[in-house]
């Protein structure tokens, strides 16, 4: 006879927002806990159960098989913020679209645009994002400490979620549409630009440790897979602050300086200079596009000849 734990889990799985519902509740509970005793260990089992909810219950397991089965052409664009990788993949794929199933992915965390929806809220708003944005800095800041458990769980679920547009997007490559990313996961520069955020600074306990870890793991799965080419799109700290005068100087400097430094785990790699005008900047990217699209095809027919 199945224990009463095993019953309950059954019903739970068996009905999604029976698990969202228990989520939340799961989750609030552990920040409140956390919130008022101010220590890492009072929360942790209830932490750990969240934890292994959205794993069992959500997130696709890491299949490494998949980076050798045959797929639809990936072309990712990367860059400064204000470097305008956004604005390319939309025109392509409105170009590419009407002759060619094509996608446009965003592998970003997105993190920016809920911290804008934080700081609208009222009375509490600026002070919360302010908060979250000073814990977010100190998380990836190398030779900084993890503020504590609560701040890391964040910082692994935004990790998840972009584990699930990716393998959204791997989904689609498998159906034969043609990829276009905004950003792209690298595991060279951790705590920024599309990196692991709990690599940088240093862990304080062994959970947020083995969260770090896992963390890692899901970087290293991600960029297992490699594009079958990088548009590097480079710009200087005055264009891209002028593009983007409510982004921090300091970060968009760091930004600016590390992306000639990418490598993709050694995807071919075409740098154009974002500084020049759109209309030259797009023409290129669309050769690149086109001619990688042209290559795979010829590569395909290749196959089936052989």
């Amino acid at each position: 006879m199945k224990s009463w734990a095993v019953k309950s889990w059954n019903v739970v799985a068996g009905h999604r927002w029976l698990s969202v519902a228990i989520l939340l509740v799961l989750c609030l509970v552990a920040a409140a806990r956390l919130t008022l005793t101010h220590r890492d260990d009072i929360g942790l089992i209830v932490i750990l159960c969240a934890i292994a909810l959205i794993a069992d219950r959500f997130w696709p397991t890491l299949d490494y098989r998949l980076t050798a089965a045959p797929m639809a052409p990936l072309v990712a664009f990367v860059g400064c913020d204000g470097s305008g990788k956004s604005t390319l993949t939309t025109d392509l794929f409105k170009a590419v679209s009407d002759v060619q199933p094509t996608a446009v992915s965003y592998l970003g965390l997105g993190s920016g645009a809920i911290g804008e929806r934080i700081k609208r809220l009222p009375i509490i708003g600026r002070h919360v994002e302010r908060r979250l944005a000073r814990k977010a800095a100190q998380t990836r800041t190398r030779g900084e400490k993890i503020p504590g458990l609560f701040t890391a769980l964040v910082v692994y679920m935004f990790s998840l979620a972009r584990l699930r547009r990716f393998n959204q997007m791997l989904k689609l490559r498998r159906a034969g549409v043609v990829i276009l990313t905004d950003r792209y996961p690298q595991i060279e520069y951790p705590g920024f630009y599309d990196g692991p955020g709990l690599s940088a600074a240093s862990p304080r306990s062994r959970l947020v440790f083995a969260l770090a870890r896992q963390e890692r793991r899901l970087y290293e799965y991600m960029t297992s897979f490699r594009p079958d080419v990088v548009v590097r799109l480079d710009v200087d700290v005055d264009t891209a602050l002028a593009r983007k005068p409510d982004h921090r100087a300091d970060l968009l400097r760091k930004k600016v300086e590390v992306t000639p430094l990418l490598r993709f785990a050694g995807a071919p790699i075409v740098d154009l200079d974002a500084t020049l005008p759109y209309t030259v900047v797009y023409r290129q990217a669309a050769q690149i596009l086109g001619s990688t699209i042209a290559r795979r095809a010829v590569d395909r027919l290749s196959a089936i000849a052989a």
